[in-house]
């Protein structure tokens, strides 16, 4: 039940962060230029844990307290839905994919983390995923599964950030091609709807 927990907590992290977004687009840059990866992902993966902690843990307690579990939870599901329809639509239609392109990267590791921090703490749509839609999914969850839901999340985060940036150079000539983002895009919408009917038959 944990294990289930935690690949639903993975699988819902996972599928927000793959949405094709300038902060992906940034770690993909430094990632092809070799230039401070290993920060540009720690900053990346710590900076949602932190949030999505305090989703699950906040939030999602705030809301189990205050009894209103299914409003958040109907919510979550709606926003899924929703989301994984505008996926399916950039599948069918054709995704304009990613530019990797870049003119000039920063080269001090101060200006990298700022840099990096300003794609991730100033983007409004991390606050809507990790304390909204994970603590919503989170929200109904108890004890040890809602820590298993916690790390399964933040895993997601860890896992994909290093993969994108230390496996830049192997997809670089597939990363930009619209094709593959219609797969992903696909995959996305999939996942969203698999993760929508867990958290309300849930």
């Amino acid at each position: 039940m944990l294990l289930a927990d935690a690949l639903t907590g993975f699988a819902l992290s996972l599928s927000l962060i793959l949405a094709i977004g300038a902060q992906n687009a940034f770690v993909l840059r430094q990632g092809l230029s070799g230039r401070h990866v290993l920060l540009v992902c720690s900053i990346c993966s710590v900076s949602d844990a932190v949030l999505i902690i305090l989703g699950v843990f906040v939030v999602g307690e705030i809301v189990s307290q205050s009894g209103n579990t299914n409003i958040l939870e109907m919510t979550a599901v709606i926003f899924l839905i929703v989301y994984a329809l505008t996926r399916f639509h950039a599948a069918y239609y054709g995704s304009t994919g990613l530019d990797v392109n870049s003119s000039e990267h920063p080269e001090s590791a101060l200006k990298v983390s700022l840099l990096t921090m300003g794609f991730t703490w100033l983007n409004p749509h991390v606050y809507l995923d990790t304390l909204l839609l994970i603590g919503g999914g989170a929200a109904g969850l108890e004890g040890d599964q809602r820590i298993a839901f916690a790390v399964g999340a933040a895993l997601a985060s860890f896992v994909f950030f290093f993969s994108l940036g230390f496996g830049a150079r192997l997809i670089s000539h597939r990363i930009s091609e619209p094709r593959t983002w219609q797969w992903i895009d696909a995959g996305v919408g999939v996942i969203m709807m698999m993760v929508a009917v867990g958290i309300w038959l849930g």
